[in-house]
């Protein structure tokens, strides 16, 4: 993330990991030395003794995971929850109109090495917490075992798991924040205005209450 201002900068797992479990499909950007390359893979953050790292899965006839595709650390993407922002939201518009358009968005990027498991047993276990985590809430969960088990295997062994020990996770939530209050929270208002789904509402929360480290100067970019 080459462009990271103060105001926008957000590094607290406490923030962080909540997004990625509400925004789990990532966008992961692979190089192969040559060209880079961008897979969606859905993956879970896990945080225990052996670390916080990124779990998941890729078909196996996906070349990501052979040897020799992937060379240094990849980046998994989180997000964006994001939505326009019009000038006529604002408050100070009304006092000297210096406003322009822009737009609103969380995002979360996660870096590591990728790590290949290519064990039944890994992925299996991988499968059943990421089923157990998109199933939770709903009035019938579907499980891993209502499915006959030769059809199981067989599926099974049509993927790879894929693990991303994270050397680093950053969020960017650009909010307004550098704004004055009124102009954030007249955004705010502005955006709930116009509806939406589950992301914008995470984008409303942390418009409401930024949760970002510190201030930093102006910057309406």
């Amino acid at each position: 993330m080459p462009y990271l201002p103060p105001h926008d900068e957000v590094t607290d797992p406490a923030v962080l990991v909540p997004f990625v479990a509400r925004h789990p499909l990532a966008a992961l950007v692979t190089h192969d030395g040559t060209t880079p390359d961008v897979d969606l893979v859905p993956l879970l953050l896990l945080d225990d003794a052996d670390g916080r790292r990124l779990v998941g899965h890729v078909a196996r006839a996906n070349p990501l995971w052979r040897p020799g595709r992937q060379e240094g650390p990849v980046m998994a993407t989180f997000g964006p929850a994001e939505h326009y922002v019009s000038p006529t939201w604002y408050p100070s518009k009304a006092v000297d109109h210096r406003v322009v358009p822009t737009w609103n968005y969380l995002v979360v990027h996660g870096w590591g090495e990728l790590v290949v498991h290519d064990d039944p047993r890994w992925v299996r276990g991988v499968l059943a917490r990421l089923t157990t985590a998109m199933e939770s809430g709903r009035e019938q969960p579907w499980r891993m075992g209502m499915a006959p088990a030769d059809y199981l295997d067989a599926r099974l062994g049509d993927v790879v798991g894929v693990e991303i020990p994270l050397t680093r996770l950053v969020g960017r939530f650009k909010v307004s924040a550098a704004r004055s209050d009124a102009d954030r929270l007249g955004a705010h208002d502005g955006i709930a205005g116009e509806g939406g789904g589950r992301a914008v509402e995470d984008l409303l929360a942390a418009m409401a209450d930024p949760p970002q480290r510190a201030a930093a100067p102006r910057d309406d970019s």
